[in-house]
């Protein structure tokens, strides 16, 4: 039987029953910290665009980009809350 491409990269197979199946393994990745943004970012991936999700999954990179997309959400979030207070402040300076 001639070598599959898969095989000659190295790739293993197991025996189930009369097939071979191939031996594959996600690449493991670094765990990081998810919060609140990164968690509403999985949900929406998982719930319309699952292509983009099932891609990063098996790339081994969905935790890495959640944690990024957290981080920018929660600068953002922090940075609307700064510029929001002090627009309270300033108008009710300009009111006294």
């Amino acid at each position: 039987m001639a070598k599959t491409i898969f095989a000659e990269l190295g790739g293993k197979y197991e025996r189930q029953g009369d097939y071979l199946i191939p031996c594959l393994t996600v690449p493991a990745e670094e765990k990081q910290a998810i919060g609140t943004w990164g968690q509403r970012h999985l949900d929406y991936l998982k719930q319309y665009r699952k292509v983009t999700y099932t891609n990063l999954l098996t790339s081994g990179r969905l935790n890495t980009y959640l944690a990024d997309i957290d981080r920018q959400a929660q600068e953002r979030f922090e940075r609307l809350c700064r510029c929001s207070f002090r627009g309270i402040l300033f108008k009710q300076c300009e009111t006294a």
